[in-house]
């Protein structure tokens, strides 16, 4: 018997898109998910009320349309073809609180495609500064997943009450000292990039509990540490956070390793009393190895 293709997930054109504004009207949520738009329909501007909005796996390249949701509370906007200027209309939403955009373009920069440029002018314009827009500052979840970051936006640094950031999936080399002001902070979310070291205000994070560097470049050649050889996960990110969960699976270091760096103990003791009263998502596994060997 052959094969048939598949059907997709979702009916989509004018009509569909009609039917389910008018339901969005009386649900105040809205999911125009996989849905082949290359730009937010007209209609969904009129929806003012609504709280919920999902415009995942189109091929958005700009949001226009959607700064007269005040009272958008979640917009999930993942695989598109967003750059960080698309994101301004965002910074009108006041009563956002999660915020997802992974598998975008955010970290690249706006290319000039004007054939007048010169080779030399474009690579500029490739590795220049991105000009990333402010982010309504009652967020308290974002996801940054695949974005082509080198670097983690300043902006990300103002969301005081952020309680959840994935970063993961993108070209961070290092994690800089303003992750302190995240004061909120429980779950952060940095696998497979290219980190060596966190920098010691990560100790400031006092509401830490989860943090995830799966497949990056932590190792450690000799655990005789100090000024010119200094522990590349802090001593204060032990002994100053409340850390329960640490996933370090995928780094160039052995659990024999971990064990010697400062602060550790007081991880693996607090590990073992929350384990004990079993108050941290009910039945836990043993991760104190933190997934090394």
């Amino acid at each position: 018997m052959g094969t048939t293709a598949s059907k997709p997930k979702n009916k989509t054109g004018k009509a569909v898109v009609q039917q389910k504004v008018e339901t969005a009207t009386k649900t105040g949520i809205l999911s125009l998910r996989e849905h082949k738009l290359v730009q937010v329909p007209d209609k969904v501007a009129s929806l003012v009320n609504i709280r919920t909005l999902d415009l995942s796996k189109n091929k958005l390249t700009h949001l226009s349309g959607i700064q007269t949701l005040s009272k958008l509370k979640t917009l999930k906007c993942d695989e598109n073809e967003l750059r960080s200027q698309s994101l301004s209309v965002v910074s009108n939403l006041k009563n956002l609180q999660v915020l997802s955009l992974n598998k975008n373009k955010l970290g690249r920069a706006q290319l000039d495609s004007s054939p007048s440029k010169s080779a030399s002018s474009t690579h500029k314009k490739r590795s220049g500064s991105i000009k990333f827009p402010p982010l309504p500052l009652g967020l308290k979840q974002l996801n940054l997943n695949s974005n082509f970051f080198t670097s983690v936006p300043s902006q990300v640094f103002s969301l005081a009450k952020l309680d959840k950031l994935d970063l993961s999936q993108n070209d961070l080399v290092a994690i800089p000292s303003s992750i302190a002001k995240l004061k909120l902070l429980t779950n952060l979310n940095l696998d497979n990039n290219n980190i060596v070291s966190l920098p010691e205000e990560v100790g400031e994070m006092k509401m830490l509990k989860s943090l995830s560097l799966q497949n990056n470049q932590i190792q450690v050649h000799t655990t005789r540490f100090s000024e010119q050889n200094p522990q590349p996960l802090p001593a204060s990110l032990f002994t100053s956070t409340a850390i329960i969960d640490l996933n370090l699976t995928g780094n160039t270091m052995t659990n024999s390793q971990l064990n010697e760096f400062e602060g550790f103990p007081d991880f693996l003791e607090r590990r073992q009393a929350v384990k004990s009263k079993n108050i941290y998502g009910g039945a836990m596994t043993d991760l104190s190895v933190c997934g090394l060997e």
